[in-house]
């Protein structure tokens, strides 16, 4: 599975601008908690892939001795 990158872009806004949209603020907000979970199950999934590869290797190098 080829992985797929999104562009975000970022756009910087001053603090009155942040106060009359709290939507906009929210909005903002949660597509940043969404990309943070996302790269944490990310992580997670690689340790895990190479936990099952490391013991993998150790069982096959068992039964080769």
């Amino acid at each position: 599975m080829a992985l797929k990158r999104d562009r975000i872009s970022i756009e910087v806004i001053g603090p009155e601008a942040g106060r009359s949209d709290p939507a906009r603020a929210d909005a903002a907000i949660r597509s940043l908690a969404q990309l943070i979970g996302r790269q944490i199950a990310r992580e997670q999934f690689e340790r895990k892939i190479a936990l099952e590869r490391r013991a993998q290797k150790k069982l096959l190098a068992g039964e080769d001795a």
